[in-house]
């Protein structure tokens, strides 16, 4: 996937005003519009400017793709960087009125999922709301937190022009009580920790996304569990009890004989807590000793010689 800098597209500084992106994309808008363009590649500029445009005329969404950085050029290969958007507040931004479907995979990965493509919303419409905005925020837990609740303080970041019409990001610090049982990808409620409302009238709510921070044992799927289970050749095909870590502590796990590579082995009730808890599946994986010695290799030609064995005989050959 290719990194596109919206800048460029528009032709503007970095530190352009929001004035200066609409005047911008205006002047280019007319330029290539296909309707009225003779430029060769005129869909595909207008294409581009349209979602260049999305971006930046929206605060939240330009201040979350500065985040960024400058280092980017346009046509590097690029992913975006893990948990790039984690704890950045969004009331939705809104669309310009073009397809976001239409889009490009770099605009996809980074708002087509989550808050930033929440409806619309507009100046006007925010002036003559008296409650405060509702806003969003996805946030990272650990797998322990979930498992047995926890109170963390949360940094959160929004967004704010400045004096110069540049957006700035601003952080604060909330103490959020995770529940036990609470799963990915869903919300905490944190009650009038939203926008501010007009005059003496309340704020609005701030909604947190549950995201679990990556484990290096442990994925999750839903209320589920899966752990990678690596076994030496002769614990799958002769049987075996082994020791595995769960969330909640070691167990003792029977490996039945001729067990196969992949094979799931099911651990009822020992995933996410609810009030009907998930499962923890151990997911069998046969390990090879390395032949990086005599003896292992001598091991391996013993095997060769002793076993009439063809792997690929389902394949015919």
């Amino acid at each position: 996937m290719e990194f596109k800098d919206y800048y460029q597209i528009m032709g503007i500084n970095r530190d352009a005003s929001q004035g200066e992106i609409k005047r911008a994309y205006r002047k280019l808008a007319r330029k290539y519009h296909p309707d009225v363009s003779k430029e060769a590649d005129a869909e595909l500029r207008f294409k581009e400017l349209g979602e260049a445009y999305e971006v930046l005329k929206d605060p939240e969404k330009r201040a979350a793709y500065n985040q960024l950085g400058k280092n980017w050029k346009a046509g590097q290969e690029f992913d975006p960087p893990p948990e790039w958007d984690q704890g950045f507040e969004f009331h939705g931004g809104g669309f310009t009125g073009a397809d976001a479907e239409q889009f490009s995979d770099f605009f996809e990965s980074l708002f087509g999922h989550g808050g930033f493509s929440h409806g619309a919303t507009d100046g006007f419409q925010q002036q003559f709301d008296a409650r405060g905005q509702d806003t969003h925020a996805k946030i990272l837990i650990s797998l322990d937190d979930a498992f047995h609740g926890a109170t963390r303080a949360i940094s959160i970041k929004h967004t704010e022009l400045d004096q110069n019409g540049q957006p700035r990001l601003k952080e604060r610090t909330l103490n959020v009580h995770i529940p036990k049982g609470v799963r990915q990808g869903q919300h905490i409620r944190l009650a009038k920790q939203g926008a501010k409302g007009l005059g003496n009238v309340e704020a609005g709510d701030l909604f947190l996304e549950i995201e679990f921070q990556a484990h290096p044992f442990y994925q999750v799927e839903g209320k589920n569990i899966f752990l990678k289970c690596p076994l030496a050749p002769w614990e799958a095909m002769l049987g075996a009890m082994v020791k595995l870590p769960t969330p909640t502590g070691k167990i003792d796990l029977k490996i039945p004989p001729n067990s196969s590579n992949g094979q799931k082995l099911r651990l009822k009730g020992r995933g996410i807590p609810a009030r009907e808890p998930g499962d923890l599946y151990a997911v069998l994986e046969i390990a090879l000793p390395q032949a990086n010695d005599e003896k292992t290799r001598q091991a391996y030609l013993d095997m060769k010689q002793k076993f009439n064995f063809n792997p690929r005989a389902t394949l015919g050959v």
